[in-house]
């Protein structure tokens, strides 16, 4: 009897650490982004290009409830070239991180839509735009939409977009050229694991 007692309280002990494990509020996402600026310009003569490309993104989530969640997003440092009315002009380097404050909806068969609300933060760094400089860093809001598709218990597909505000002042000789516009949009693909 007491063998039986000992295995019951061993099985609610293992059991608990299961559903403990099984709620883990933590989950990271890794994602292809395809980060696509909108090279505006407070300067109409001066037609600023800056380079879009594909980037690796990595993101942080922690949620508090079943439809609220923080979340991290990262990336590594990237180099864009920039043009000036069709003439190169340089490149610089940038690291957005964005935080997003995320509403995640009621789960419709598989999938789990979300949006999403928040700050980026861009350091800019390693200008090399022949005497013009820019800001070194940028702060504006983002905001996303997306969905988790789910594989199984742990593992989900995920697709979201997102849009941030990213703006500069260009200067040469301490005079300000123009405020490049760059405010990208983010569509991005990826897999997202649930601890």
């Amino acid at each position: 009897m007491r063998s039986v007692r000992l295995f019951s309280r061993l099985t609610v002990f293992v059991a608990s650490l299961t559903l403990a494990h099984a709620a883990s509020p933590w989950s990271v996402r890794i994602a292809a982004t395809y980060l696509q600026t909108t090279d505006g310009s407070t300067n109409k003569a001066a037609d600023i290009d800056i380079e879009d490309k594909l980037i690796p993104e990595f993101d942080i989530t922690y949620a508090f409830t079943d439809h609220w969640a923080a979340e991290l997003v990262l990336t590594t440092p990237q180099e864009h070239g920039v043009k000036v009315n069709g003439v190169t002009a340089g490149n610089f380097k940038h690291l957005p991180p964005t935080l997003l404050a995320k509403y995640t909806f009621d789960s419709i068969g598989g999938f789990t839509p979300y949006l999403g609300a928040g700050v980026n933060f861009t350091l800019i760094f390693d200008e090399n735009l022949g005497g013009a400089k820019l800001d070194n860093y940028s702060v504006g809001p983002a905001a996303q939409a997306g969905f988790d598709y789910s594989l199984n218990d742990r593992w989900s597909l995920n697709a979201d977009v997102k849009r941030a505000m990213l703006r500069t002042d260009v200067k040469a000789g301490g005079v300000t050229l123009t405020e490049a516009r760059l405010d990208p949009w983010l569509y991005s693909l990826g897999l997202r694991y649930t601890f």
